[in-house]
């Protein structure tokens, strides 16, 4: 697949959509709704069996992902804001719930994720924080961005989960 460039061009969910997809326990796309299909630029064919990285931003800090991928392996549940890029370049900010789903004996089959439009207020800090995050990133690796998020979080005296529930709330 050729590398996409990224453009200015934002689309947006309206308040009573929600993207859904579903991948096996290593990230490639079993299933993905109507929304998601339509609003990544993507045909089915070209999301199933692909990993969900191929909608990554380039823009994201890596340090979200990594959150993201401790919390699932720890078979837990995460709430992140997410910076998607569709096809065409243009990208997409979402709330993403990440659950894992495991069979009898505790072993991850899949993921599930719901993912809805971020509230006004997530957006008047998100992207300017992850904009830090990445810039720290790029000169100190994902440590740096680890370390200015918890320095972050602490100041503000919240968890992760408190901060990105406060944000839509």
């Amino acid at each position: 697949m050729a590398k996409i460039a990224p453009n200015n061009n934002e689309k947006q969910l309206s308040a009573d959509e929600f993207i859904v997809s579903k991948t096996d326990a290593n990230g490639r796309i079993i299933y993905g709704n109507k929304i998601f299909i339509k609003i990544s630029g993507y045909s089915e064919s070209e999301l199933l069996g692909k990993p969900h990285s191929i909608l990554r931003h380039p823009d994201m800090p890596k340090i979200i992902f990594k959150y993201l991928w401790d919390r699932v392996k720890a078979k837990g549940e995460i709430f992140a804001y997410v910076k998607n890029m569709c096809k065409d370049g243009s990208f997409y900010w979402v709330l993403a719930n990440v659950t894992v789903t495991l069979d009898k004996n505790g072993n991850v089959i899949d993921l599930h994720s719901v993912r809805r439009k971020p509230s006004a207020k997530s957006m008047q800090v998100i992207p300017e924080l992850y904009k830090q995050l990445f810039a720290v990133e790029q000169s100190g690796g994902m440590e740096a961005s680890e370390k200015l998020l918890n320095t972050i979080l602490k100041e503000k005296g919240e968890s992760y989960d408190d901060f990105v529930f406060n944000l839509q709330h």
